[in-house]
């Protein structure tokens, strides 16, 4: 018989999936054909598009990580919400591949972006079923604002980093990268309340 879906079983699954992605990640580098430092140094594309993306699947990971604190049950609504964002997370193998084949071609480094969007606009919906039904005395108004700023703030960057890198592709990576700071801390400023679960059944 198979047992009910908890938040930890949840969160172990999402943590599988960050590792396959990872790898998936880390399988598409290719040596340089010569075997040559300066032949290395011709492929700094690949690796900025590489190192970007590792960074950012790390950060993505910290976050989600932080964020299924917050969760009591496994309701249908926070799984298929979960997999909307673990989905839009999977798409970053694909873009990274592409913006590094391309050497950071315009159209290439927009649709990069553009997976940021949609991998922080899933995140909000995670905020909204996990963070906003949440207890005030557990998730204090300030912080709950606070969350709902930052993501809603960097959700209009990387759609404005779509559209800059049509014209200017290194400024819309910048862009991109700069979101990425802002969620170095997972923790919102003044999130640290003591986050409690319901007992799982």
């Amino acid at each position: 018989m198979l047992r009910a879906a908890t938040p930890e079983r949840l969160s172990a699954f999402s943590d599988a999936v960050f590792a396959v992605l990872i790898t998936v990640l880390v399988l598409d580098l290719r040596p340089p054909e010569l075997p040559t430092y300066k032949a290395l140094l011709l492929l700094w594309p690949t690796w900025l598009s590489y190192a970007v993306s590792y960074v950012f699947i790390a950060i993505v990971w910290a976050n989600h990580h932080h964020l299924m604190r917050y969760a009591t049950t496994a309701t249908p609504r926070l799984m298929w919400f979960n997999f909307a964002h673990l989905f839009s997370v999977s798409l970053l193998p694909l873009s990274t591949a592409w913006m590094a084949v391309s050497e950071l071609a315009p159209q290439p480094v927009s649709f990069y972006a553009a997976i940021f969007f949609l991998v922080n606009a899933t995140y909000i919906f995670l905020i909204w079923e996990l963070v906003d039904r949440r207890p005030v005395h557990d998730v204090p108004p300030k912080v709950r604002r606070i969350m709902r700023v930052r993501s809603i703030a960097t959700l209009c960057l990387f759609g404005a980093a779509a559209v800059v890198a049509l014209k200017y592709p290194l400024v819309g990576l910048g862009i991109c990268v700069c979101c990425l700071v802002v969620y170095l801390k997972p923790e919102a400023p003044g999130a640290e309340t003591r986050i409690s679960r319901s007992p799982s059944r």
